[in-house]
């Protein structure tokens, strides 16, 4: 967490306790949460804690590029700590949210009118499934 701290301090992030707490809980975190996901966490620890400044935080974040903003659910936005290029699989059911760490780019090939008119800088995949909790819980139903 030292190292967390010293980082943003010399990127001139104001870390207030709260802000610390956020921090703390998005170090690692693969759970994809979202802003609502963070305050419920958090505010336990510290009641004068704001959803605002949970929101605020990961736009501050997100502006620096420290975190992604996912927006795959249209309901809910969803943030990544992880800020490396990656894609996503996303369970219809549960809305559980993976990882997939595979490049796709030489794959995909983009049509010779796309690549005319733009040079491509990244990709991003979303791909959707049942996940293993789900499919479970289906099988123990049809039984």
């Amino acid at each position: 967490m030292e190292k967390l701290i010293a980082k943003y301090r010399k990127e001139g992030f104001k870390l207030t306790p709260q802000r610390l707490a956020i921090l703390k809980f998005l170090e690692g975190n693969t759970s994809h949460p979202s802003a609502m996901d963070i305050y419920s966490e958090v505010k336990d620890a510290y009641p004068t804690l704001s959803f605002a400044t949970v929101y605020n935080t990961l736009q501050a974040l997100r502006n620096k590029g420290e975190i992604l903003e996912i927006t795959i659910n249209p309901q809910k936005t969803h943030y990544d700590p992880n800020s490396k290029p990656h894609h996503h699989i996303i369970c219809i059911k549960c809305k559980k949210i993976g990882d997939i760490f595979k490049d796709y780019s030489k794959v995909l090939q983009l049509p010779y009118d796309v690549v005319s008119e733009f040079k491509p800088l990244g990709n991003h995949i979303d791909f959707y499934g049942i996940c293993m909790r789900c499919r479970k819980k289906e099988r123990r139903y049809k039984l």
